[in-house]
């Protein structure tokens, strides 16, 4: 069984490899189709979190280190509704004005287009959400890697947000935000 959030939100494609499943919340599954399902879900929004920060970062920061990586984003970008300039040949204050406030990078829209991807492949299963919500966090630490030590403010807050949309999703499904194995 295989699960992708992209049949709840076109657009988005996060993971080219991504597999599909129907959407039959009727059908039982077995312990390992959850575990496989959780395991999807997980990397999933690891690597819609790792895409959508490293992006930022990028308009942010090192231009040399994106440069090198600018090919496998062209693809994530032109799925998430970019239409633009391509990032590359942007001015600073092009640049600038993507990660503002109102910009398609900036925090809101990019905590938003995170955390509704994590909410709409839970489908308001507690396990789904808590892989999704694992997954960001994971994706966020790949990109603090990659990047080679803290992300720049902006990819920061943009966590921040996309967690607690996640979190008050969680709630209000009537789960706790707490981990119930810790």
């Amino acid at each position: 069984m295989n699960v992708n959030a992209q049949a709840h939100m076109p657009n988005i494609n996060a993971n080219q490899n991504a597999k599909t499943t129907g959407t039959n919340f009727t059908e039982k599954i077995s312990k390992g189709d959850a575990a496989e399902i959780r395991e999807q879900i997980t990397q999933n929004a690891n690597d819609m979190m790792l895409k959508s920060t490293t992006v930022q970062s990028s308009l942010v920061g090192k231009k040399d280190d994106f440069a090198s990586q600018y090919e496998g984003f062209q693809s994530f970008l032109k799925d998430i509704g970019y239409e633009g300039k391509p990032l590359a040949e942007l001015s600073q204050a092009e640049a600038t004005e993507l990660v503002s406030e109102d910009g398609i990078f900036g925090i809101s829209q990019t905590s938003e287009r995170i955390a509704n991807f994590v909410i709409s492949g839970a489908s308001g299963d507690e396990d789904r959400f808590r892989a999704g919500r694992a997954g960001m966090i994971e994706g966020f630490k790949q990109a603090e890697k990659m990047w080679g030590g803290e992300l720049p403010e902006i990819s920061q807050k943009t966590m921040q947000a996309a967690i607690e949309m996640v979190d008050k999703a969680m709630n209000a499904a009537g789960f706790s935000i707490l981990d119930q194995e810790a």
